[in-house]
């Protein structure tokens, strides 16, 4: 769906539900579209966000934003579902909610108009899922390809992050008959830095190796232990190089990660693995590294790119999911799942310090046009337009 260029004749009051956002880039999300609301400019009456203690007190407090803490959503799965099925579409009437936003995805209540989001592709991947076999991880993903389907079915509008997204859900629900749009997530300005001076690989030594940085999380998808693979065959080449990874962790990926470290890198000689970084810091650590990678095979919406790219680093990225879509053809690009793919990729960059300038110059530019902002004024224009046309049905 196209976006329209109505005017606005009345300021529309917004619910969000909140149940599910526990952390990662859902919260990042929401704070995030909150923080660059502009309620006067976008059409916005007052917002009303249900959730968690950890949610809540990571918001803004504004004004307009009305903070209702619900104590079913500080705990378990199954008592945070049972109020949002039972008591969410209840509370979201008497708050006189225009259109009540489910950015979390799995919605089964009676509320209407309802606007949700695909966030998660693994459950509707096959064979991303398959990865994690017969498993509890498996179980859970299934149920929410079979939750967030009917959500998104039911939905009076499903916004995706990026057209990969479409594609993949669609492929599974068939025809979804509410309307849809994509509106991709922005930066934060914090990550931007101009691409630096690249110099020659000459100029790095054992004291000052070249520093490739990977953040994601440590998870069967995402191949931490394939680059190091990679790694380890272009040092013993004769490259100074050394691997930054930062993410938490998928307990059964994390002992692959620490298997292939005792491996190639027993003396602790250049793989770095920190676990835990505040979001608030990870700038900092982009800013101190020579290249960006990002090997992942399943993604939505990768906000981990986004924030290498605006941080002015050459890039060398997974040719899976919406990479392409997002880096264009400002990277380097790979088959995760072969290392010596990766280690191609990586060699080309490296050798080549006017590649790594032209291309680190052409994602940076790339970023600019991923701001909060944009996100939030297409998010509250695409919720006009469905409450607009959904009361035109009533």
């Amino acid at each position: 769906m196209k976006l329209s260029n109505v005017t606005i004749k009345k300021n529309i009051k917004v619910g969000i539900d909140a149940a599910n956002l526990r952390g990662g880039g859902g919260v990042t999300h929401l704070v995030e579209l909150l923080r660059a609301t502009e309620p006067d400019v976008m059409g916005i009456e007052g917002i009303i966000v249900w959730g968690g203690t950890v949610t809540l007190n990571l918001i803004d407090d504004r004004p307009w934003i009305k903070k209702c803490f619900i104590a079913e959503l500080d705990r378990g799965l199954l008592r945070r579902t049972i109020w949002q099925r039972f008591s969410l579409s209840k509370v979201a009437r008497q708050e006189n909610c225009d259109v009540l936003f489910v950015p979390g995805g799995s919605y089964a209540g009676s509320f209407s108009p309802m606007v949700t989001m695909s966030r998660n592709l693994l459950p509707f991947e096959t064979k991303e899922l398959g990865r994690y076999g017969l498993s509890f991880s498996t179980i859970k993903l299934l149920i929410l390809r079979c939750t967030q389907s009917y959500s998104y079915k039911h939905a009076q509008a499903v916004i995706f992050l990026t057209k990969y997204a479409f594609k993949v859900v669609s492929n599974w629900t068939g025809t979804i008959k509410g309307l849809t749009c994509v509106i991709p997530h922005g930066l934060n300005p914090r990550f931007f830095n101009p691409p630096k001076l690249q110099r020659h690989i000459s100029n790095y030594g054992i004291a000052n190796p070249y520093r490739i940085i990977y953040v994601s999380t440590i998870d069967q998808y995402k191949h931490q232990w394939h680059v190091i693979e990679a790694i380890d065959s272009l040092r013993k080449s004769g490259m100074h190089i050394a691997l930054d990874l930062i993410g938490s962790y998928y307990p059964p990926a994390l002992k692959r990660l620490k298997s292939s470290i005792a491996q190639y890198d027993p003396q602790g000689n250049w793989v770095s693995y920190l676990e835990s970084v505040p979001f608030n810091d990870l700038h900092s650590y982009y800013s101190h590294a020579d290249l960006g990678l990002f090997a992942s095979s399943c993604e939505n919406m990768p906000n981990i790119l986004l924030e290498t790219m605006a941080s002015g680093l050459p890039i060398a990225a997974s040719n899976r999911g919406p990479m392409p879509e997002i880096l264009g053809s400002a990277g380097v690009y790979f088959d995760p799942e072969k290392p010596s793919e990766i280690a191609r990729a990586l060699s080309e960059l490296i050798n080549s310090p006017h590649l790594r300038a032209d291309l680190s110059k052409a994602s940076y530019d790339c970023a600019i046009k991923y701001s909060w902002h944009l996100c939030a004024r297409k998010t509250y224009q695409f919720m006009i337009d469905v409450t607009q046309g959904y009361k035109g049905t009533t």
